[in-house]
Protein backbone atom coordinates (compact mmCIF):
# COMPACT_ATOMS: atom_id res chain seq x y z
CA UNK A 1 0.00 0.00 0.00
CA UNK A 2 1.41 2.89 -0.99
CA UNK A 3 1.49 6.18 1.81
CA UNK A 4 1.26 9.32 1.54
CA UNK A 5 4.05 10.65 -0.65
CA UNK A 6 6.80 13.49 -0.37
CA UNK A 7 8.86 13.62 -3.53
CA UNK A 8 12.25 14.46 -2.56
CA UNK A 9 12.91 15.66 -6.36
CA UNK A 10 10.28 18.46 -6.34
CA UNK A 11 12.36 20.87 -4.28
CA UNK A 12 14.79 20.26 -6.73
CA UNK A 13 13.02 20.94 -9.46
CA UNK A 14 11.05 24.12 -8.31
CA UNK A 15 14.12 26.34 -9.59
CA UNK A 16 13.06 26.09 -13.37
CA UNK A 17 9.40 25.52 -12.18
CA UNK A 18 6.86 23.00 -10.47
CA UNK A 19 5.93 19.84 -11.65
CA UNK A 20 3.91 17.84 -9.11
CA UNK A 21 3.02 18.61 -5.61
CA UNK A 22 4.98 18.08 -2.77
CA UNK A 23 2.47 15.90 -1.08
CA UNK A 24 0.22 13.57 -2.57
CA UNK A 25 -2.71 11.61 -0.40
CA UNK A 26 -2.96 7.94 -1.89
CA UNK A 27 -6.25 7.57 -3.79
CA UNK A 28 -7.39 3.48 -3.76
CA UNK A 29 -7.77 2.09 -7.67
CA UNK A 30 -11.22 1.16 -6.46
CA UNK A 31 -12.25 4.41 -5.97
CA UNK A 32 -10.96 5.63 -9.44
CA UNK A 33 -12.65 2.30 -10.94
CA UNK A 34 -16.58 3.22 -9.44
CA UNK A 35 -15.52 6.82 -10.18
CA UNK A 36 -15.03 6.08 -14.08
CA UNK A 37 -16.34 3.00 -14.38
CA UNK A 38 -13.56 1.19 -15.77
CA UNK A 39 -13.27 -2.44 -15.04
CA UNK A 40 -11.02 -3.30 -12.36
CA UNK A 41 -8.30 -6.05 -13.17
CA UNK A 42 -5.25 -7.63 -11.03
CA UNK A 43 -2.52 -8.89 -12.30
CA UNK A 44 -0.49 -11.24 -10.02
CA UNK A 45 -0.49 -11.59 -6.48
CA UNK A 46 -2.25 -9.03 -4.30
CA UNK A 47 -5.58 -6.97 -3.25
CA UNK A 48 -7.62 -4.33 -4.16
CA UNK A 49 -6.12 -2.07 -1.98
CA UNK A 50 -3.98 -0.37 -4.51
CA UNK A 51 -3.22 3.28 -4.01
CA UNK A 52 -1.55 5.45 -6.40
CA UNK A 53 0.15 9.05 -5.72
CA UNK A 54 0.49 10.34 -9.16
CA UNK A 55 -0.35 9.53 -12.80
CA UNK A 56 1.71 10.14 -15.91
CA UNK A 57 1.40 9.20 -19.65
CA UNK A 58 5.05 8.83 -20.51
CA UNK A 59 6.64 5.75 -19.21
CA UNK A 60 10.12 7.14 -18.48
CA UNK A 61 8.40 9.85 -16.56
CA UNK A 62 6.53 7.38 -14.02
CA UNK A 63 7.65 8.08 -10.13
CA UNK A 64 6.86 5.28 -7.53
CA UNK A 65 3.00 4.89 -6.71
CA UNK A 66 2.17 5.94 -10.52
CA UNK A 67 -0.77 5.05 -12.23
CA UNK A 68 0.29 4.97 -16.00
CA UNK A 69 -2.05 5.90 -18.98
CA UNK A 70 -1.55 3.74 -21.39
CA UNK A 71 -3.43 5.38 -23.72
CA UNK A 72 -3.87 4.55 -28.05
CA UNK A 73 -1.36 6.27 -30.03
CA UNK A 74 -1.06 6.77 -34.21
CA UNK A 75 1.78 4.68 -34.28
CA UNK A 76 1.77 2.55 -31.30
CA UNK A 77 -0.35 1.39 -28.27
CA UNK A 78 1.10 3.03 -24.63
CA UNK A 79 1.10 -0.57 -23.53
CA UNK A 80 4.12 -1.80 -25.07
CA UNK A 81 6.04 0.60 -22.72
CA UNK A 82 3.78 -1.02 -19.49
CA UNK A 83 7.13 -3.42 -18.44
CA UNK A 84 9.63 -0.13 -17.66
CA UNK A 85 6.51 1.61 -16.43
CA UNK A 86 6.37 -0.76 -13.80
CA UNK A 87 10.12 -1.32 -13.55
CA UNK A 88 9.95 2.63 -12.75
CA UNK A 89 7.44 1.91 -9.46
CA UNK A 90 4.23 2.69 -11.28
CA UNK A 91 1.37 0.51 -9.09
CA UNK A 92 -0.97 0.98 -11.72
CA UNK A 93 -2.26 1.29 -15.14
CA UNK A 94 -4.81 2.79 -16.95
CA UNK A 95 -5.32 1.64 -20.56
CA UNK A 96 -8.49 0.22 -22.87
CA UNK A 97 -9.39 -3.82 -23.71
CA UNK A 98 -6.54 -3.93 -26.95
CA UNK A 99 -4.34 -1.85 -24.06
CA UNK A 100 -5.11 -4.94 -21.65
CA UNK A 101 -4.33 -7.50 -24.70
CA UNK A 102 -1.08 -5.94 -25.20
CA UNK A 103 -0.27 -6.42 -21.45
CA UNK A 104 -0.59 -10.33 -21.75
CA UNK A 105 2.27 -10.02 -24.20
CA UNK A 106 4.61 -7.25 -23.14
CA UNK A 107 4.93 -7.73 -18.96
CA UNK A 108 7.20 -10.30 -17.30
CA UNK A 109 5.40 -13.61 -15.16
CA UNK A 110 6.14 -12.68 -12.21
CA UNK A 111 4.40 -8.92 -13.03
CA UNK A 112 2.24 -7.08 -10.35
CA UNK A 113 -0.02 -4.29 -10.56
CA UNK A 114 -3.75 -3.40 -10.96
CA UNK A 115 -5.07 -2.39 -14.38
CA UNK A 116 -8.09 -0.22 -14.78
CA UNK A 117 -9.72 -1.01 -17.83
CA UNK A 118 -12.01 1.34 -19.87
CA UNK A 119 -13.33 1.71 -23.63
CA UNK A 120 -12.02 5.00 -23.66
CA UNK A 121 -9.40 5.56 -21.10
CA UNK A 122 -8.40 9.42 -22.71
CA UNK A 123 -12.07 10.05 -22.04
CA UNK A 124 -11.72 10.01 -18.61
CA UNK A 125 -8.21 10.58 -18.10
CA UNK A 126 -8.71 14.18 -17.22
CA UNK A 127 -10.94 13.06 -14.34
CA UNK A 128 -8.84 10.47 -12.90
CA UNK A 129 -5.74 12.88 -13.30
CA UNK A 130 -7.69 15.34 -11.17
CA UNK A 131 -9.09 13.05 -8.45
CA UNK A 132 -5.64 11.58 -8.01
CA UNK A 133 -4.22 15.63 -7.17
CA UNK A 134 -6.95 16.51 -5.15
CA UNK A 135 -9.06 18.34 -7.68
CA UNK A 136 -6.72 21.53 -7.24
CA UNK A 137 -8.69 23.70 -9.92
CA UNK A 138 -11.45 23.71 -6.77
CA UNK A 139 -9.08 25.25 -4.73
CA UNK A 140 -8.06 27.88 -7.49
CA UNK A 141 -9.60 30.65 -9.49
CA UNK A 142 -8.75 29.35 -12.82
CA UNK A 143 -9.24 31.61 -15.66
CA UNK A 144 -9.67 29.68 -19.10
CA UNK A 145 -8.26 31.66 -22.26
CA UNK A 146 -9.06 30.25 -25.88
CA UNK A 147 -9.48 31.74 -29.13
CA UNK A 148 -7.39 31.62 -32.31
CA UNK A 149 -4.89 34.40 -31.90
CA UNK A 150 -4.19 36.77 -28.85
CA UNK A 151 -4.56 33.78 -26.27
CA UNK A 152 -0.72 34.64 -24.92
CA UNK A 153 -0.93 38.08 -25.31
CA UNK A 154 -4.29 38.30 -23.15
CA UNK A 155 -2.75 35.74 -20.74
CA UNK A 156 0.43 37.68 -20.03
CA UNK A 157 -2.32 40.98 -19.54
CA UNK A 158 -3.95 39.15 -17.41
CA UNK A 159 -1.33 37.81 -15.30
CA UNK A 160 0.05 41.28 -14.73
CA UNK A 161 -3.20 42.78 -13.59
CA UNK A 162 -3.61 40.33 -10.77
CA UNK A 163 -0.08 40.98 -9.79
CA UNK A 164 -1.03 44.54 -9.54
CA UNK A 165 -4.10 43.73 -7.46
CA UNK A 166 -1.61 41.54 -4.96
CA UNK A 167 -2.87 37.81 -6.21
CA UNK A 168 -0.64 35.22 -6.30
CA UNK A 169 -0.57 33.76 -9.98
CA UNK A 170 0.28 30.74 -11.82
CA UNK A 171 0.26 30.98 -15.72
CA UNK A 172 0.49 28.30 -18.25
CA UNK A 173 0.51 28.83 -21.83
CA UNK A 174 2.42 28.47 -24.85
CA UNK A 175 5.34 30.05 -24.09
CA UNK A 176 6.10 28.80 -20.53
CA UNK A 177 4.69 28.00 -16.71
CA UNK A 178 5.36 30.61 -13.78
CA UNK A 179 4.18 31.03 -10.41
CA UNK A 180 5.03 34.78 -10.35
CA UNK A 181 7.80 34.64 -11.89
CA UNK A 182 9.74 31.23 -11.94
CA UNK A 183 9.19 29.80 -15.35
CA UNK A 184 9.84 26.93 -17.18
CA UNK A 185 9.44 26.29 -21.14
CA UNK A 186 6.21 24.83 -22.31
CA UNK A 187 6.05 22.33 -25.07
CA UNK A 188 2.31 22.28 -25.65
CA UNK A 189 -0.20 25.54 -25.55
CA UNK A 190 -2.09 23.17 -23.36
CA UNK A 191 0.08 20.54 -21.44
CA UNK A 192 -1.89 16.96 -21.17
CA UNK A 193 -4.60 16.16 -18.52
CA UNK A 194 -1.80 14.43 -16.01
CA UNK A 195 0.94 17.28 -16.13
CA UNK A 196 -1.92 20.04 -15.79
CA UNK A 197 -3.45 18.49 -12.87
CA UNK A 198 -0.12 17.89 -11.21
CA UNK A 199 1.31 21.25 -12.12
CA UNK A 200 -1.96 23.28 -10.59
CA UNK A 201 -1.55 21.32 -7.32
CA UNK A 202 1.56 22.10 -7.18
CA UNK A 203 0.50 25.58 -7.70
CA UNK A 204 -1.82 25.30 -4.80
CA UNK A 205 0.82 23.57 -2.79
CA UNK A 206 3.01 26.87 -3.05
CA UNK A 207 0.13 29.15 -2.34
CA UNK A 208 -0.85 30.66 -5.58
CA UNK A 209 -4.68 31.49 -5.35
CA UNK A 210 -5.38 32.60 -9.00
CA UNK A 211 -4.58 30.80 -12.82
CA UNK A 212 -4.37 32.04 -16.04
CA UNK A 213 -4.12 29.18 -19.07
CA UNK A 214 -4.19 29.26 -22.49
CA UNK A 215 -6.87 26.62 -23.74
CA UNK A 216 -5.93 24.90 -26.86
CA UNK A 217 -8.96 23.44 -29.12
CA UNK A 218 -6.62 20.38 -29.07
CA UNK A 219 -6.86 20.81 -25.49
CA UNK A 220 -10.59 20.69 -25.82
CA UNK A 221 -11.11 18.45 -28.38
CA UNK A 222 -9.04 15.95 -26.78
CA UNK A 223 -9.96 15.63 -22.87
CA UNK A 224 -6.86 17.53 -22.09
CA UNK A 225 -8.80 19.89 -20.03
CA UNK A 226 -11.39 17.57 -18.31
CA UNK A 227 -11.74 17.36 -14.81
CA UNK A 228 -10.50 21.30 -14.89
CA UNK A 229 -12.97 23.81 -13.23
CA UNK A 230 -12.96 26.97 -14.55
CA UNK A 231 -14.66 29.84 -12.84
CA UNK A 232 -14.09 32.11 -16.11
CA UNK A 233 -13.47 31.26 -19.60
CA UNK A 234 -12.70 33.97 -22.30
CA UNK A 235 -12.66 33.77 -26.13
CA UNK A 236 -10.81 36.03 -28.28
CA UNK A 237 -11.53 35.42 -32.22
CA UNK A 238 -11.52 32.57 -34.36
CA UNK A 239 -9.71 32.67 -37.86
CA UNK A 240 -8.18 29.72 -40.50
CA UNK A 241 -5.85 27.49 -38.16
CA UNK A 242 -5.47 23.90 -37.62
CA UNK A 243 -7.45 22.51 -39.95
CA UNK A 244 -5.38 19.55 -39.88
CA UNK A 245 -6.86 18.21 -37.40
CA UNK A 246 -10.56 19.47 -37.06
CA UNK A 247 -10.68 19.50 -40.54
CA UNK A 248 -13.59 22.58 -40.91
CA UNK A 249 -14.06 25.62 -39.33
CA UNK A 250 -17.20 24.78 -37.83
CA UNK A 251 -15.57 21.65 -36.16
CA UNK A 252 -12.82 23.90 -35.00
CA UNK A 253 -15.61 26.36 -33.28
CA UNK A 254 -17.67 23.52 -31.89
CA UNK A 255 -13.97 22.51 -29.70
CA UNK A 256 -13.69 25.69 -28.43
CA UNK A 257 -17.24 26.14 -27.84
CA UNK A 258 -16.68 23.60 -25.35
CA UNK A 259 -15.57 25.80 -23.09
CA UNK A 260 -18.96 27.55 -22.98
CA UNK A 261 -21.42 24.93 -23.73
CA UNK A 262 -24.34 23.86 -21.59
CA UNK A 263 -23.63 20.38 -20.98
CA UNK A 264 -20.34 20.28 -21.97
CA UNK A 265 -17.93 18.96 -18.71
CA UNK A 266 -15.70 22.09 -19.09
CA UNK A 267 -17.56 24.84 -19.42
CA UNK A 268 -16.70 27.81 -17.15
CA UNK A 269 -19.06 29.55 -14.64
CA UNK A 270 -18.52 32.39 -16.29
CA UNK A 271 -17.94 33.47 -19.94
CA UNK A 272 -15.87 36.98 -21.31
CA UNK A 273 -16.15 36.84 -25.23
CA UNK A 274 -14.77 39.51 -27.99
CA UNK A 275 -17.83 39.73 -30.20
CA UNK A 276 -15.65 41.72 -32.68
CA UNK A 277 -16.12 38.76 -35.73
CA UNK A 278 -19.16 36.76 -36.48
CA UNK A 279 -17.49 33.45 -34.85
CA UNK A 280 -17.19 35.61 -31.79
CA UNK A 281 -21.03 36.35 -31.72
CA UNK A 282 -21.85 33.09 -32.34
CA UNK A 283 -19.91 32.06 -29.29
CA UNK A 284 -21.57 34.86 -27.30
CA UNK A 285 -25.36 33.34 -28.39
CA UNK A 286 -23.48 29.71 -27.13
CA UNK A 287 -22.55 31.21 -23.70
CA UNK A 288 -25.62 32.87 -23.40
CA UNK A 289 -27.41 29.58 -23.68
CA UNK A 290 -25.78 28.15 -21.55
CA UNK A 291 -26.50 31.18 -18.62
CA UNK A 292 -28.69 29.74 -15.37
CA UNK A 293 -29.21 31.33 -12.06
CA UNK A 294 -25.94 30.36 -10.89
CA UNK A 295 -24.28 31.07 -14.38
CA UNK A 296 -24.10 34.30 -15.11
CA UNK A 297 -25.09 36.03 -18.93
CA UNK A 298 -21.28 36.45 -20.68
CA UNK A 299 -19.84 39.74 -20.47
CA UNK A 300 -19.10 41.04 -23.77
CA UNK A 301 -16.48 42.97 -25.39
CA UNK A 302 -15.68 44.66 -28.44
CA UNK A 303 -12.48 46.86 -29.51
CA UNK A 304 -14.52 46.91 -33.26
CA UNK A 305 -15.78 50.72 -34.57
CA UNK A 306 -18.68 51.87 -32.74
CA UNK A 307 -19.83 54.53 -35.48
CA UNK A 308 -22.42 52.32 -36.95
CA UNK A 309 -25.80 51.89 -34.83
CA UNK A 310 -25.35 48.12 -35.69
CA UNK A 311 -21.80 47.61 -34.85
CA UNK A 312 -21.08 45.01 -32.13
CA UNK A 313 -19.65 47.89 -30.12
CA UNK A 314 -23.04 49.39 -29.26
CA UNK A 315 -24.15 46.18 -27.82
CA UNK A 316 -20.62 45.21 -26.19
CA UNK A 317 -20.59 45.91 -22.04
CA UNK A 318 -16.64 46.84 -22.41
CA UNK A 319 -16.03 49.04 -25.32
CA UNK A 320 -13.03 50.74 -26.88
CA UNK A 321 -12.85 54.37 -28.56
CA UNK A 322 -10.37 55.28 -31.01
CA UNK A 323 -6.65 54.90 -29.59
CA UNK A 324 -3.98 57.70 -29.13
CA UNK A 325 -0.46 56.02 -30.58
CA UNK A 326 2.64 57.56 -28.77
CA UNK A 327 5.96 57.91 -30.13
CA UNK A 328 7.13 54.59 -28.53
CA UNK A 329 4.19 52.70 -30.00
CA UNK A 330 1.80 52.26 -27.23
CA UNK A 331 -1.91 52.60 -27.45
CA UNK A 332 -3.77 55.18 -25.16
CA UNK A 333 -7.20 54.18 -25.55
CA UNK A 334 -10.70 55.64 -23.93
CA UNK A 335 -12.49 52.65 -22.72
CA UNK A 336 -16.11 52.15 -21.25
CA UNK A 337 -17.37 49.44 -18.91
CA UNK A 338 -20.74 48.27 -18.11
CA UNK A 339 -22.20 51.13 -16.42
CA UNK A 340 -21.23 53.30 -18.55
CA UNK A 341 -18.22 54.59 -16.85
CA UNK A 342 -15.23 55.78 -18.76
CA UNK A 343 -11.56 54.66 -18.28
CA UNK A 344 -8.13 55.45 -19.75
CA UNK A 345 -6.55 52.29 -20.80
CA UNK A 346 -2.82 52.00 -21.42
CA UNK A 347 -2.15 49.51 -24.73
CA UNK A 348 1.91 48.27 -24.15
CA UNK A 349 1.68 46.83 -28.09
CA UNK A 350 0.34 48.37 -31.23
CA UNK A 351 -2.63 47.19 -33.20
CA UNK A 352 -6.32 47.23 -32.84
CA UNK A 353 -6.46 43.73 -32.12
CA UNK A 354 -4.16 44.60 -29.32
CA UNK A 355 -6.57 46.97 -28.24
CA UNK A 356 -9.17 44.22 -28.12
CA UNK A 357 -6.66 41.64 -26.26
CA UNK A 358 -6.35 44.43 -23.21
CA UNK A 359 -9.80 44.75 -23.37
CA UNK A 360 -10.59 41.68 -22.97
CA UNK A 361 -7.90 41.22 -20.43
CA UNK A 362 -9.49 44.13 -18.41
CA UNK A 363 -13.15 42.08 -18.42
CA UNK A 364 -11.38 39.42 -17.60
CA UNK A 365 -9.90 40.57 -14.30
CA UNK A 366 -13.02 42.58 -13.69
CA UNK A 367 -15.16 39.66 -13.23
CA UNK A 368 -12.23 38.24 -10.99
CA UNK A 369 -13.00 40.73 -8.49
CA UNK A 370 -10.05 43.57 -9.82
CA UNK A 371 -11.12 47.00 -8.95
CA UNK A 372 -10.85 48.33 -12.67
CA UNK A 373 -7.85 50.75 -12.48
CA UNK A 374 -5.98 48.49 -10.76
CA UNK A 375 -6.50 46.16 -13.16
CA UNK A 376 -5.76 49.16 -15.91
CA UNK A 377 -2.45 49.58 -14.38
CA UNK A 378 -1.35 46.40 -14.31
CA UNK A 379 -1.88 45.70 -17.85
CA UNK A 380 -0.04 48.88 -18.81
CA UNK A 381 3.09 47.38 -17.92
CA UNK A 382 2.74 44.07 -19.55
CA UNK A 383 5.63 42.27 -21.72
CA UNK A 384 4.95 39.25 -24.07
CA UNK A 385 7.76 37.25 -25.70
CA UNK A 386 7.95 37.16 -29.09
CA UNK A 387 4.88 39.25 -29.85
CA UNK A 388 6.02 42.38 -31.69
CA UNK A 389 8.84 42.21 -29.43
CA UNK A 390 11.61 45.55 -30.57
CA UNK A 391 14.70 44.17 -31.20
CA UNK A 392 16.83 47.49 -31.05
CA UNK A 393 21.15 48.00 -32.01
CA UNK A 394 20.92 51.45 -32.86
CA UNK A 395 19.53 50.85 -36.23
CA UNK A 396 17.60 53.89 -38.32
CA UNK A 397 14.55 51.67 -38.46
CA UNK A 398 12.71 49.57 -36.80
CA UNK A 399 13.01 45.44 -35.96
CA UNK A 400 10.40 43.20 -34.95
CA UNK A 401 9.40 39.59 -34.03
CA UNK A 402 6.06 38.28 -33.98
CA UNK A 403 4.47 35.02 -33.71
CA UNK A 404 2.46 35.43 -36.39
CA UNK A 405 2.19 31.99 -38.16
CA UNK A 406 -1.66 32.05 -39.52
CA UNK A 407 -3.04 34.18 -42.26
CA UNK A 408 -5.39 36.27 -40.36
CA UNK A 409 -2.55 37.01 -37.81
CA UNK A 410 -0.19 38.00 -40.49
CA UNK A 411 -2.35 40.21 -42.09
CA UNK A 412 -2.97 41.93 -38.98
CA UNK A 413 0.51 41.89 -38.03
CA UNK A 414 0.94 43.90 -41.50
CA UNK A 415 -1.92 46.43 -41.26
CA UNK A 416 -0.82 47.30 -37.46
CA UNK A 417 2.69 48.32 -39.58
CA UNK A 418 1.53 49.92 -41.67
CA UNK A 419 -0.71 52.01 -39.70
CA UNK A 420 1.81 52.91 -38.03
CA UNK A 421 3.79 54.25 -40.81
CA UNK A 422 1.13 56.03 -41.90
CA UNK A 423 0.29 57.61 -38.58
CA UNK A 424 4.04 58.95 -38.94
CA UNK A 425 4.02 60.48 -42.68
CA UNK A 426 0.88 62.31 -41.48
CA UNK A 427 3.21 64.04 -38.95
CA UNK A 428 5.51 65.03 -42.00
CA UNK A 429 3.33 65.58 -45.17
CA UNK A 430 0.73 63.00 -45.89
CA UNK A 431 0.62 59.37 -45.75
CA UNK A 432 1.31 59.39 -49.54
CA UNK A 433 4.46 60.86 -49.88
CA UNK A 434 7.56 58.86 -50.43
CA UNK A 435 8.84 60.11 -46.46
CA UNK A 436 6.20 57.01 -45.98
CA UNK A 437 8.02 54.22 -44.56
CA UNK A 438 7.77 50.53 -46.35
CA UNK A 439 7.27 47.10 -44.48
CA UNK A 440 9.30 43.86 -44.87
CA UNK A 441 8.22 40.63 -43.84
CA UNK A 442 10.09 37.24 -43.38
CA UNK A 443 8.13 34.61 -42.91
CA UNK A 444 6.93 30.81 -43.91
CA UNK A 445 4.99 27.96 -43.24
CA UNK A 446 4.82 25.10 -40.60
CA UNK A 447 5.07 21.35 -41.74
CA UNK A 448 3.00 18.55 -40.53
CA UNK A 449 0.62 21.06 -39.88
CA UNK A 450 -2.50 23.13 -41.66
CA UNK A 451 -1.48 22.99 -45.67
CA UNK A 452 -4.19 25.01 -46.20
CA UNK A 453 -3.27 28.09 -44.98
CA UNK A 454 0.50 28.02 -46.91
CA UNK A 455 -0.69 30.01 -49.76
CA UNK A 456 -3.09 32.35 -47.52
CA UNK A 457 -0.18 33.31 -45.25
CA UNK A 458 1.93 33.99 -49.05
CA UNK A 459 -1.58 36.19 -49.93
CA UNK A 460 -2.09 38.10 -46.15
CA UNK A 461 2.13 39.18 -46.87
CA UNK A 462 2.13 39.95 -50.48
CA UNK A 463 -0.95 42.63 -49.69
CA UNK A 464 0.30 44.03 -46.53
CA UNK A 465 4.48 44.24 -47.75
CA UNK A 466 6.46 46.23 -49.78
CA UNK A 467 9.55 43.43 -49.70
CA UNK A 468 8.26 39.58 -48.83
CA UNK A 469 11.22 37.42 -48.29
CA UNK A 470 10.05 33.54 -48.29
CA UNK A 471 11.88 31.27 -46.17
CA UNK A 472 11.60 27.83 -43.71
CA UNK A 473 10.07 28.16 -40.59
CA UNK A 474 9.77 24.42 -38.91
CA UNK A 475 9.76 22.24 -41.73
CA UNK A 476 9.70 18.87 -39.54
CA UNK A 477 9.17 16.49 -41.55
CA UNK A 478 8.36 17.66 -44.62
CA UNK A 479 10.44 18.93 -47.85
CA UNK A 480 11.60 22.12 -46.80
CA UNK A 481 11.14 23.59 -50.33
CA UNK A 482 7.46 22.20 -50.71
CA UNK A 483 6.36 24.36 -47.99
CA UNK A 484 8.09 26.97 -49.56
CA UNK A 485 6.54 27.05 -52.76
CA UNK A 486 3.13 26.82 -51.42
CA UNK A 487 3.52 29.76 -49.70
CA UNK A 488 5.25 31.25 -53.21
CA UNK A 489 2.82 30.88 -55.19
CA UNK A 490 0.30 32.61 -53.04
CA UNK A 491 2.07 35.73 -52.66
CA UNK A 492 2.95 35.46 -56.31
CA UNK A 493 -0.82 35.03 -57.38
CA UNK A 494 -1.43 38.69 -55.94
CA UNK A 495 -1.85 41.41 -58.38
CA UNK A 496 0.40 44.57 -58.76
CA UNK A 497 -2.81 46.46 -57.51
CA UNK A 498 -3.42 44.35 -54.84
CA UNK A 499 0.19 44.98 -53.24
CA UNK A 500 1.54 48.44 -51.69
CA UNK A 501 2.69 51.00 -54.34
CA UNK A 502 6.47 50.40 -54.18
CA UNK A 503 6.48 46.59 -53.94
CA UNK A 504 9.07 44.56 -55.30
CA UNK A 505 9.04 40.83 -56.28
CA UNK A 506 9.13 38.48 -53.66
CA UNK A 507 11.82 36.38 -53.09
CA UNK A 508 12.86 33.40 -51.62
CA UNK A 509 15.57 32.44 -49.56
CA UNK A 510 15.61 29.14 -47.59
CA UNK A 511 18.17 29.83 -44.74
CA UNK A 512 16.15 31.48 -42.54
CA UNK A 513 19.24 33.31 -41.44
CA UNK A 514 20.29 34.80 -45.01
CA UNK A 515 16.37 35.30 -45.14
CA UNK A 516 16.33 38.01 -42.26
CA UNK A 517 19.64 39.53 -43.17
CA UNK A 518 18.44 39.91 -46.44
CA UNK A 519 15.64 42.05 -45.15
CA UNK A 520 17.77 44.23 -42.63
CA UNK A 521 20.14 45.64 -46.06
CA UNK A 522 17.51 46.32 -47.48
CA UNK A 523 16.11 48.51 -45.02
CA UNK A 524 16.29 52.17 -45.24
CA UNK A 525 16.09 54.56 -42.50
CA UNK A 526 12.25 54.59 -41.34
CA UNK A 527 11.45 51.34 -42.30
CA UNK A 528 9.60 48.53 -40.65
CA UNK A 529 11.36 45.00 -40.51
CA UNK A 530 8.64 42.30 -39.24
CA UNK A 531 10.16 38.67 -38.71
CA UNK A 532 7.19 36.02 -38.17
CA UNK A 533 6.08 32.82 -37.49
CA UNK A 534 8.01 31.54 -34.90
CA UNK A 535 7.99 34.69 -32.38
CA UNK A 536 9.27 32.85 -28.94
CA UNK A 537 10.58 30.11 -29.99
CA UNK A 538 14.63 29.19 -29.77
CA UNK A 539 14.40 26.00 -31.80
CA UNK A 540 13.71 25.51 -35.80
CA UNK A 541 12.77 21.40 -36.76
CA UNK A 542 14.11 20.34 -39.92
CA UNK A 543 14.09 16.53 -40.90
CA UNK A 544 12.64 15.88 -37.37
CA UNK A 545 15.93 17.19 -35.72
CA UNK A 546 15.16 20.77 -33.33
CA UNK A 547 18.26 22.95 -33.54
CA UNK A 548 19.05 26.37 -31.80
CA UNK A 549 17.24 28.95 -33.47
CA UNK A 550 15.79 32.18 -32.00
CA UNK A 551 14.36 34.96 -34.01
CA UNK A 552 15.50 37.82 -32.00
CA UNK A 553 18.79 36.74 -31.61
CA UNK A 554 19.11 36.23 -35.30
CA UNK A 555 17.62 39.57 -36.25
CA UNK A 556 19.99 41.35 -33.35
CA UNK A 557 22.99 39.56 -35.11
CA UNK A 558 22.09 40.96 -38.82
CA UNK A 559 21.45 44.38 -37.28
CA UNK A 560 24.77 44.24 -35.36
CA UNK A 561 26.26 43.18 -39.40
CA UNK A 562 24.53 45.68 -40.84
CA UNK A 563 26.01 48.44 -38.29
CA UNK A 564 29.34 46.84 -37.53
CA UNK A 565 31.80 49.38 -39.22
CA UNK A 566 30.36 51.94 -36.67
CA UNK A 567 29.43 49.83 -34.13
CA UNK A 568 30.88 50.78 -31.12
CA UNK A 569 30.18 47.09 -29.28
CA UNK A 570 31.11 44.90 -31.22
CA UNK A 571 31.22 41.08 -30.00
CA UNK A 572 28.33 42.55 -27.43
CA UNK A 573 25.75 39.75 -26.11
CA UNK A 574 22.60 41.40 -28.71
CA UNK A 575 19.80 42.76 -26.48
CA UNK A 576 16.12 42.58 -27.11
CA UNK A 577 13.61 45.10 -26.04
CA UNK A 578 11.54 42.73 -23.73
Amino acid sequence: MASTRRSSKQGDNRADGPRRPRVVVPTDVSVLSAATGARLDLIGAGGHDVQVTGVTLRGQDVQPGDLFAALPGANTHGARFAADALAAGAAAILTDPAGRAELARVLPPDARCAVLIHPDPRRVLGAVSARIFAHPSQRLKLIGITGTSGKTTTAYMVEAALLAAGRSVGLIGTVETRINGIAIPSSLTTPEAPTLQAVLAAMVEDGVDTVVMEVSSHALALGRVDGAHFAIGAFTNLSQDHLDFHDTMQAYFDAKARLFAAGSPTHASRAVICVDDEWGRRMAEVARGAATGSRPYPVTVSAGPADRPDAPGRRAQWTAGRPRVTVSGKQLVPVTGPRGVEYELTVPLPGRYNVANALTALAIVTAAGVATQVAIDGIAGTRVPGRLERVDRGQDFLALVDYAHKPGAVEAVLATLRAQLDTAADGVGGADTADTGRVAVVLGAGGDRDTGKRALMGAAAARGAELVVITDDNPRSEEPAAIRTAVVAGARAISGGERPARAEDIREIGDRREAIAAAVTWARPGDIVVVAGKGHETGQEIAGVKHPFDDRVELASALDALNAPDALNAGAEPEVDR
